[in-house]
């Protein structure tokens, strides 16, 4: 058994078995030295009729035209030319209309193909339009507050929406959804009071900030539509992008929830002005798990909209196609060829231009699912590796194109079908494929092997041309060596290491041969043992067992065995190192809660959240400290007073439980704070289960000060201006004194000067 050699289908490749048996008999009963001439002869001759570069590459060399091998002297009884195969193993009648059961849209269901690597088959399909087929239409509606005007319109349209479905069929459901946009920046504003009011001004309708919520599961009950879409209100966010692909993935997955029916035609309706984000743009608020295509709804909500990032194109596209749901893009002018660029990447969906405020959307959707239903493509999942597939569409409008089967403008009713040729390009065993129409539940399953067994008889004598040790024997015409020898007549043994051919098939990318722990032995990889006994194994020699992660000096903490680097855990453990036994023993509390309710057990560990300190997340030493975080709190639920007085209860009653009592016990946690009237309150917080969660004794009387007194105030102010009057006084009479004193000062000196001049006059005889 060995594969057909790769060769362009338009060539008639057969397989032969080269008559080297026969050039054998010939040489059976020769001595020793003429066997050795033959054989350089017989090689001779297969290289130069065959021509072949090396030995042991005769199997591909082997395969060619009828004509060139009857050329090269192969008998017509030993070449071997398999055909194709196509067995049909299911084939229901086509449907003609919906009965209540499972309709069959597609014929065949189940192919069985048996092919020569490089020889196409061709085989017919057929599709036939059931008529009333059931419908299920999700309506995913953007409620930001951009969308007001539409959402206003949308509730009262579940009387026409209901009508025009029932016209199509009268097995009818719908649904509603609806998105914003994830509750982080920069998507949307933080502030505790815009998360629960996300929209200006003064907006009573407007509910707080979600991603995206399920509102109505699939139903026909027009009442129950108009109730649950009645009771929507409008929302926001900061940008102008949505979370559009958060909300159509979520749609997509958690089809229990939607209530998506398995026979149904599935369309989602997407409502929206806006663009959308897509994978990578979580990153700027710091969200970098990738979307992992999974459903995550509780309580009808998106739960992971702040943690995993948007969702790629191809993702969604990869979901939708597989859940057999078909979207309708309803959008305005301004994003429609940006949505259109969406579209083109997304089979089977549709674009739509709404107006203003949505009122033309009934009509929108009725066009859009025309056009949808009345387009079949077909195409193909989970193609095998080296299988190339096919398609051409018989009937009056069909599209060119080779990987996909499409047809347009099909009516209810009428019978389509399309050839599909299958080439297998190398050899394998039980295959299988899925061919569908899109967005139709009906599946062909092609299971394909390929004949790439050499049909041809074994001598029945032994022979011992492969090498006169006889380390082989003939299997179609050529050798089947036994353990530890290869080669085209067996001639080579794995201890050898001179074929350049084979040391390249023992090299990974880096070029180490087998990883210089081991040895190439004919072209494959013969390990060494490690230091600790034990053998090198892979491909390559790339794996060993001795160098595991550690754990207090123990290979894989002693709790698991290595295995090509990495620790394989015993029961009961886990970790990169083993190190980690699954309990939460020493997590637990003396309230018999875990890490209190502050942090996750790990490994039997508690990681704490941020500031708290292990082992158990009790204290947080770097955390702003309670009693001035909860004064407000404490003044309004005590003494009803301070910021929080007229929404208390909302704003403390779940993180704090109080208790007035007429003195506080001394103890490490005792706070006094001054309220916002300037009274000293006494009260003692202990901290519950949890990172906000305290438990308040609240002193009943409040150290307050006496109020003034006004007569004291009043008299004060009395007796203080009477004083400055006085003082005031004194200080003019002290200035007037001060300028009499020196006046007088100076008529003193005059005097004395007049005396003076009397006295000199005497003497003088003046």
């Amino acid at each position: 058994m060995f594969p057909l050699h790769e060769m362009q289908s338009q060539r008639e490749i057969v397989l032969t078995c080269y008559s080297c048996s026969q050039l054998k008999k010939k040489k059976r009963n020769e001595s020793y030295p003429e066997k050795q001439h033959l054989y350089k002869k017989l090689n001779y001759k297969i290289k130069e009729n065959l021509k072949m570069d090396e030995i042991g590459e005769q199997e591909a060399a082997r395969c060619d035209t009828k004509a060139q091998l009857i050329a090269r002297g192969c008998e017509m009884d030993n070449i071997i030319s398999p055909q194709n195969t196509i067995t049909i193993e299911k084939k229901d009648p086509l449907s003609t209309s919906f009965d209540q059961e499972e309709p069959v849209q597609l014929s065949p269901q189940k192919i069985n193909l048996i092919l020569r690597p490089g020889l196409p088959t061709t085989f017919s399909v057929s599709f036939r339009r059931v008529e009333g087929y059931p419908v299920d239409l999700y309506y995913l509606m953007d409620l930001s507050y951009s969308m007001k005007d539409d959402l206003a319109n949308v509730q009262g349209l579940g009387k026409e929406l209901f009508e025009a479905l029932n016209k199509i069929t009268k097995h009818a459901q719908i649904g509603f959804g609806a998105f914003v946009d994830k509750t982080v920046l920069p998507y949307t504003n933080t502030n505790k009071e815009k998360l629960q009011n996300p929209c200006d001004g003064n907006d009573q309708q407007c509910q707080a900030a979600f991603g995206y919520r399920h509102v109505l599961s699939m139903t026909s009950s027009e009442n129950e539509y108009k109730e649950k879409v009645a009771k929507q209100s409008i929302s926001g966010n900061l940008d102008s992008p949505e979370g559009s692909l958060d909300a159509m993935m979520q749609a997509a997955v958690c089809g229990d929830k939607v209530g998506w029916r398995n026979s149904s035609t599935r369309l989602i309706v997407l409502a929206t002005d806006a663009g959308f984000h897509m994978a990578g743009d979580g990153k700027l608020a710091g969200i970098l798990e990738p979307n992992d295509e999974q459903c995550h709804m509780e309580n009808s909500l998106y739960t992971k909209s702040s943690d995993m990032d948007y969702p790629s194109v191809g993702q969604l596209a990869m979901q939708l196609e597989k859940n057999n749901i078909q979207p309708i893009f309803a959008v305005t002018k301004t994003v429609e060829n940006v949505y259109k660029q969406l579209s083109s990447m997304i089979p089977k969906s549709e674009v739509g231009v709404l107006s203003s405020d949505s009122k033309n959307v009934v009509e929108l959707i009725v066009n859009a699912y025309s056009r949808l239903s009345s387009k079949v493509t077909v195409t193909h999942d989970n193609l095998p590796d080296n299988v190339r597939v096919f398609y051409t569409p018989i009937c009056d409008n069909s599209i060119k194109g080779n990987i996909r089967g499409v047809c347009e403008n099909v009516l209810v009713g009428k019978k389509i079908s399309f050839n599909v040729t299958v080439t297998a390009d190398s050899c394998m065993e039980n295959k299988a494929f899925i061919i569908r129409p899109l967005g139709i539940k009906d599946t062909l399953t092609v299971t394909l092997s390929t004949n790439c067994k050499c049909q041809c008889n074994d001598p029945v004598e032994s022979s011992s041309h492969c090498t006169e040790n006889g380390r082989g024997r003939v299997n179609c015409g050529i050798c089947k060596c036994n353990e530890g020898y290869v080669g085209q007549f067996c001639e080579c043994d794995r201890g050898g290491k001179d074929e350049r051919s084979l040391r390249a098939s023992c090299q990974r990318q880096n070029g180490t041969e087998c990883e210089g722990q081991g040895d190439c032995v004919c072209g494959r990889c013969l390990c060494h043992t490690s230091e600790s006994g034990k053998s090198y194994h892979g491909d390559y020699c790339e794996c060993d067992d001795d160098h595991c992660e550690k754990f207090q000096n123990q290979l894989c903490g002693g709790n698991g065995k290595c295995n090509c680097g990495k620790c394989e855990c015993n029961p009961g453990y886990d970790g990169s190192a083993c190190h980690c036994k699954k309990s939460e023993e020493s997590c637990l509390t003396i309230n018999n809660t875990v890490c209190y309710g502050r942090g996750t057990c790990k490994c039997n560990r508690c990681e704490c959240k941020e500031g708290y300190q292990r082992p158990l997340c009790q204290t947080c030493p770097s955390c702003p400290d309670p009693c001035q975080t909860k004064l407000n709190c404490i003044e309004c639920l005590g003494f009803d007073s301070g910021p929080f007085k007229k929404n208390c209860s909302l704003a403390c009653s779940k993180s704090l439980h109080h208790e007035m009592v007429d003195s506080i016990p001394k103890s490490s946690n005792e706070c006094h704070q001054k309220d916002s009237q300037g009274c000293w309150i006494n009260f003692k917080l202990d901290q519950l289960v949890g990172e906000d969660n305290y438990n308040a004794l609240i002193q009943k009387q409040r150290d307050c000060p006496e109020p003034p007194s006004v007569i004291a105030i009043i008299g004060g102010s009395i007796a203080s201006v009477a004083l400055i009057g006085i003082i005031l006084l004194m200080l003019i009479k002290l200035l007037l004194y001060m300028k009499d004193l020196k006046e007088f000062r100076k008529f003193e000196n005059e005097k004395k000067k007049s005396k003076w001049a009397e006295v000199r006059c005497f003497y003088y005889y003046c």
